[in-house]
């Protein structure tokens, strides 16, 4: 009988012990306060790209990184399939949230209904970032899987059951991406930009960082969420090097800060400085931009950063050639000495907010490229005097190997200028985990 009533009991408990385990939350309701992508450096077009995983069942697609895009649009006129796709109604609270007034045309599709074709849903104007080419593409929403992270490896995928994007047509990937994205991944400050729809979902504060590979053999990573973001060797967090600068968004919603003075081999570059000032339509001042391989001065600027720097290099005897376009600056390479930080040039200096000490250096392997046998080149393009658009747009190539962390709340930027300066780089990050995204 004591044996019976012992293992009665023995029942019991183990009874409780797997209903205590069937109550907890499974893990995908793990909220995560820092997440992470892949970044990629496409050599064909030396634009970045990520793999992003979307749909039911799962999938991973790779899109182009737009850090001045407002939304994540995807091709949905190949075969988009997924169970979990819908088409929110013109009018409804997705539409507002996309910031579609409700004046706005509902979208209307003449062919049969399929993931970017419906009516009465609204619709948003899509667009190429390097052509410029525009399409009128359908607000949709679906999953998205993306990896989280303490910061020193990704960890288990964790997903946004109802992610708003925007079906596009193919049409807009026939030139100037890469070949085999499916859209474009837009990191702008915007309502239903990956930054702000993940922060929302996840409660951690809008704020993610960008590190950018310098080669097409390693990858960077994209961080969203706040530090602190580890790079090997020796496990650094490399967001204790930031410095801080405001971070304006420009009437047309772009990323722009204050530069106001350039500064070469520690001699000030002669500018009119009314240019690098952002007026309230948007024009003049200094944006940051991923889809520009290289920075774009206005013509009088280019000028004179182009003259001060050959000056300098003149001194130390490194001969001019012809140049090689898009470059108006370039110099015979075997003249050129090869340091941990790239060619052995003078730094340039971006002096932010007047405040000398608070200054973005550009060394060598920012400030050079190797534009064919023999030639290395200045990375910066002549931009004309087109007074309608920024007078500098820092470019792609200085921004590699360099963390950007952008703080949508506080308006901040910070930057770490090279971290080859540092012993390490973007190409740093422990992407060695592995595990399967489910959906929440």
């Amino acid at each position: 009988m004591a044996r019976l009533f012992s293992f009665l009991i023995f029942l019991i408990f183990n009874s409780l012990i797997v209903l205590s385990s069937q109550s907890k939350p499974p893990a995908a309701s793990f909220k995560p306060n820092k997440l992470v992508l892949p970044a990629y450096k496409d050599k064909a077009t030396n634009l970045f790209t990520t793999n992003i995983h979307k749909r039911t069942p799962s999938l991973q697609f790779p899109f182009v990184l737009n850090l001045n895009g407002k939304f994540l649009w995807v091709t949905c006129d190949r075969k988009y399939l997924s169970s979990t796709y819908q088409a929110p109604y013109c009018h409804s609270t997705q539409c507002a949230k996309a910031s579609i007034t409700p004046s706005a045309s509902c979208f209307s599709c003449s062919s049969h209904a399929r993931p970017g074709c419906h009516n009465n849903t609204c619709g948003l104007m899509t667009q190429n970032p390097v052509t410029h080419q525009n399409s009128m593409g359908e607000l949709a929403q679906d999953v998205l899987s993306i990896q989280s992270t303490k910061g020193s490896n990704p960890g288990p995928f964790v997903s946004v059951p109802r992610f708003l994007f925007t079906c596009a047509s193919s049409s807009l990937l026939s030139k100037g991406l890469p070949r085999n994205v499916q859209g474009v991944a837009g990191l702008g400050h915007a309502p239903i930009s990956l930054p702000t729809q993940l922060a929302s979902h996840f409660g951690f504060a809008p704020k993610f960082a960008l590190c950018l590979p310098s080669s097409t053999g390693n990858n960077g990573a994209v961080f969203f969420g706040d530090g602190p973001y580890y790079m090997r060797p020796g496990n650094t967090d490399v967001s204790r090097s930031l410095t801080y600068t405001p971070l304006t968004i420009s009437p047309r919603g772009k990323y722009h800060v204050s530069v106001t003075q350039i500064i070469i081999n520690n001699k000030v570059v002669p500018v009119n400085t009314a240019l690098l000032t952002l007026n309230r339509q948007g024009r003049g001042g200094t944006k940051i931009s991923t889809v520009k391989p290289y920075t774009i001065l206005e013509h009088s600027i280019f000028q004179s950063v182009t003259t001060c720097f050959a000056n300098e290099l003149s001194n130390n005897k490194v001969p001019r050639v012809k140049a090689v376009a898009p470059f108006g600056l370039c110099f015979d390479s075997s003249k050129l000495s090869n340091t941990r930080l790239g060619p052995k040039v003078p730094n340039i200096d971006l002096v932010l907010k007047n405040n000398q000490n608070v200054k973005w250096t550009i060394p060598g392997a920012n400030s050079m490229v190797q534009a064919g046998p023999g030639v290395t080149c200045l990375a910066f393009v002549d931009g004309g005097a087109n007074k309608h658009r920024a007078s500098m747009i820092i470019g792609a190539h200085q921004l590699q190997d360099n963390l950007l962390q952008f703080d949508l709340a506080r308006s901040m930027l910070g930057f770490s200028s090279s971290l080859l300066l540092r012993g390490t780089s973007c190409s740093n990050f422990n992407f060695t985990a592995t595990t399967t995204p489910y959906m929440e």
